[in-house]
């Protein structure tokens, strides 16, 4: 087993816990059956590696695509000190929030963020000042998606690092969604593309990686 495939399965562990299968309307040993191609592959990885698709180690984030499960009911599992997520947006509000072009997930029902980061070096920044300097660093913004996925596998970000807007999703009307902490808990909103919070990142991964990836 590698480091990467045992992190991999410890996130799934985890999201089958917080009842994603449910969410997929499917069974859990089928939800863990979809996720077995990709842990298969990280078995090959390792971070000393020479060949950079199988340099990988504990910063990943496995993240189920939103044909897998839909993103609107994911912030209420997510929890801080027993204080469940919330939002105040309607459900069809969250589903408009859709990945730009360049941002779309790898194909398969599960993907990994690599060396995802909350983007403090990217804080109190309006999101499209943001869009160009993480352009600028070589990195890529996190989608809706990708950002539940952090509250989900690492709420504890939340109160050690910083919220974090989502760059990578945006809506019809240019709002981006953001992950931040509100009344103890997880809360999932939006922001307007030219607004600037002081509490608020710009959350970004080094790249994404579907199976097809490791061929």
């Amino acid at each position: 087993m590698s480091i990467a495939s045992d992190e991999a399965r410890k996130q799934l562990d985890r999201l089958v816990a917080l009842g994603y299968p449910d969410v997929a309307d499917i069974s859990a040993a089928s939800f863990r059956a979809l996720a077995r191609p990709l842990i298969a592959a990280l078995e090959r990885c390792d971070p000393d590696s020479d060949d950079p698709r199988y340099r990988l180690g504990r910063d990943i984030l496995l993240i189920p695509t939103r044909e897998l499960v839909s993103p609107e009911s994911l912030i209420a599992r997510t929890s801080i000190n027993r204080m469940a997520g919330f939002t105040t947006m309607p459900p069809r509000d969250i589903a408009s929030f859709l990945p730009q072009d360049g941002f779309e997930p790898p194909e398969g029902p599960f993907y990994l963020a690599v060396e995802p980061h909350t983007g403090t070096c990217y804080i109190n920044r309006e999101p499209d000042v943001a869009r160009k300097l993480i352009d600028s660093d070589e990195r890529t913004p996190l989608t809706l998606e990708e950002g539940l996925a952090i509250a989900t596998q690492h709420p504890e970000w939340l109160l050690e690092k910083n919220g974090f807007n989502l760059l990578g999703s945006r809506s019809a009307d240019g709002r981006v969604p953001s992950i931040w902490m509100s009344q103890n808990a997880p809360r999932l909103g939006a922001v307007w593309p030219n607004s600037r919070h002081t509490w608020l990142g710009n959350a970004y991964c080094i790249s994404r990686r579907g199976v097809s990836l490791f061929r």
